[in-house]
């Protein structure tokens, strides 16, 4: 075994599989729940609603925001995942022995990103499953998709840890997911086109992050963007970075764990 196995892969794998067992316990919580969640979206704005409304962009309208709805599952999974699991182990104390261990803060971090990206793609892949019962529209780039929404995934993990060190109940864990996350999904343009939008107000979706995120998932899945891809690729790379290296300082401080 090489000092690379045994230093890095071997703790990373252990910290990132417990937190996937740990998920993985709830399986009701974790998936059933999204996905009847996003299946009520699907039948009430894509069936109900949908069936009312011309083609968006040229495509059926539950094709339109059916990238929307999978990544709003998505970005509440992987914010989630953040946020409850560590402020879990907070809760009872685990957190403390991993970080006495001889294991360093990056390593930790990554296991909760991997863990966070597998649950918000387990979500976002099993409504893209259910959907297809219903849209027979081809994905444009699976690659693309894949990696974009796992880019995403990593964002709301990071977003969620942050949130998960600060807390002090179980309660100001759905704070963030509530007043802010939800509200900025919708106004990124889940449910409509930039286009239906008068001129003058554009700008205001397009000053919101949570555009870019969509928009880059929903080229993926219809060839269909409203916005610079480039640019949100570099908008989600920056949050990336700055998300990771605020989580880094707080676990280096002790920030709501040595208190």
């Amino acid at each position: 075994m090489s000092d690379f196995q045994r230093s890095i892969l071997i703790p990373l794998y252990t910290l990132t599989h417990q937190e996937v067992k740990r998920f993985m316990r709830v399986p009701l919580q974790v998936l059933a729940s999204p996905w009847i969640s996003a299946l009520l979206y699907i039948f009430i704005f894509g069936f109900v609603i949908g069936s009312q409304i011309e083609e968006v962009q040229g495509i059926p309208y539950l094709d339109f925001i059916l990238p929307g709805l999978m990544l709003m599952q998505l970005m509440t999974a992987a914010f989630m995942e953040g946020s409850s699991g560590l402020y879990f182990k907070r809760f009872i104390k685990t957190i403390e022995e991993v970080l006495v261990a001889p294991i360093p803060n990056w390593m930790v971090i990554v296991s909760f990103l991997i863990a966070g990206i597998i649950r918000g793609l387990i979500v976002a892949l099993g409504i893209l499953a259910v959907a297809f019962v219903f849209s027979s529209t081809p994905l444009h780039n699976i690659p693309l998709l894949l990696g974009w929404a796992s880019a995403v995934a990593i964002i709301f993990t990071l977003a969620g840890m942050v949130v998960g060190l600060w807390a002090k109940t179980f309660e100001q864990l759905n704070v963030f997911n509530v007043f802010l996350i939800m509200p900025l999904t919708y106004l990124g343009g889940v449910f409509y086109s930039i286009a239906m939008l008068p001129e003058g107000v554009r700008w205001i979706v397009q000053l919101n992050p949570f555009f870019y995120f969509i928009d880059g998932i929903r080229y993926s899945m219809t060839g269909i963007s409203e916005s610079h891809l480039l640019f949100g690729a570099g908008l989600i790379t920056a949050l990336i970075a700055a998300l990771f290296a605020l989580v880094w300082w707080l676990f280096r401080i002790g920030y709501g764990i040595r208190e």
